[in-house]
């Protein structure tokens, strides 16, 4: 069957931020990211400031607002510092949102050109999940990687190698209990996503809390979007820690793929990064449980990364901490070796270190 919607990957996420200079700063030198352009006052863009981070095929957009009243502005008054947009890049931006809107997807930006001497992009957008825009992007004529209105900077050809990451494995959303079905059935009804797995919260649980989830992909499986909501427990659940302090659904964290994943680590720990505490126990008789894999359990405990095997291989995976002061947005690092899991073995370990964590912030009752 003819996909109606196709999609040939994420383009961007933009994160709409208190200050964007700061905050590149932050992503810059904590997670190795190469600021390569940047949109601001002295590039005639009068109303917000903008850095272009790019590291490996991943790129971000860090926006503040210049005015208190800006919708951006705004944004972040409410839920703090938070992924704005999520940009997937489409053949036609135009059949893009006449697709998703025509299915029921409620506008956000009809289709518009955007273009400078340098290059030009047309993009349209619709609202997702909360105050989440899911923006298509059709990009011709650009040269290089900068967007209209962007302006080079200095590190616009560096090759840096920065931490090793190299492009976006899935982006998971945060929302209310009772309405993940909702979403569920906007992806697939209005751009013809299908649900590659369902887990209930018997798969999601601790002795104190659980939640539900489910992955929707696109037609290729480039894209995923798990889709997150609390369920019953005796306590307060990370999806509800991250709505209240995020005021509504959201962005909860963005997956990003290495293919080395020790180093990786290793290199953003020396960077000052900070991960989940995983116990020790954890790795006893680690091989006994997934099988062989190519690191050494003593190397995993050391660096807290968690192992998972599914019937088509397996993957490593490790979560940062929150990168905000409030307990919401956070970052997975994900290195695969066949699995198209999402480390459901580690389900349980991984929960029980956020509940740690929720319980040092006083948020777990």
């Amino acid at each position: 069957m003819k996909d109606f919607f196709p999609v040939l990957g994420v383009d961007h996420l933009e994160l709409y931020v208190g200050n964007a200079k700061q905050a590149a700063q932050f992503y810059t030198a904590c997670f190795g990211f190469t600021n390569t352009a940047f949109r601001g006052l002295e590039t005639g863009c009068r109303e917000t400031t903008s850095y272009l981070l790019e590291q490996g095929d991943i790129r971000l957009v860090l926006t503040s607002a210049l005015d208190p009243d800006h919708p951006i502005a705004r944004h972040v008054y409410l839920h703090g510092d938070g992924v704005g947009v999520i940009a997937l890049r489409v053949p036609d931006a135009a059949i893009a949102f006449r697709e998703a809107t025509g299915r029921g997807a409620r506008p956000a930006l009809t289709p518009a050109e955007r273009k400078d001497e340098h290059s030009a992009v047309r993009e349209s957008a619709v609202h997702l999940y909360g105050d989440t825009v899911l923006k298509f992007v059709e990009r011709a004529n650009v040269t290089g990687r900068c967007a209209p209105g962007f302006r080079p900077t200095a590190a616009a050809g560096s090759q840096s190698p920065g931490a090793g990451l190299l492009a976006f494995d899935h982006i998971v959303g945060n929302v209310e209990r009772g309405s993940m079905e909702k979403w569920v059935r906007f992806l697939a009804d209005t751009m013809g996503f299908t649900q590659l797995v369902h887990f209930d919260d018997r798969a999601i649980s601790t002795e104190y809390s659980a939640l539900m989830s489910k992955v929707m992909q696109d037609g290729t499986g480039r894209v995923k979007f798990p889709i997150n909501e609390p369920a019953p427990g005796k306590r307060k659940s990370q999806v509800e820690e991250y709505l209240d302090y995020y005021r509504g659904p959201g962005v909860q964290h963005v997956a990003l793929n290495t293919a080395d994943l020790v180093d990786t680590v290793t290199r953003l720990k020396s960077r000052g990064v900070d991960f989940l505490r995983i116990p020790t126990t954890y790795y006893d008789n680690l091989e006994a449980r997934v099988g062989a894999i190519d690191q050494s359990a003593d190397t995993l405990a050391e660096l807290g990364i968690l192992a998972d095997r599914d019937d088509e291989g397996y993957l490593l995976q490790i979560f940062t901490q929150p990168v905000e002061d409030r307990p919401t947005l956070f970052f997975e690092i994900i290195e695969r070796h066949g699995s198209r899991g999402f480390g459901e073995g580690n389900f349980k370990s991984l929960f029980e270190a956020i509940e740690r964590e929720q319980a040092r912030r006083g948020n777990l009752v």
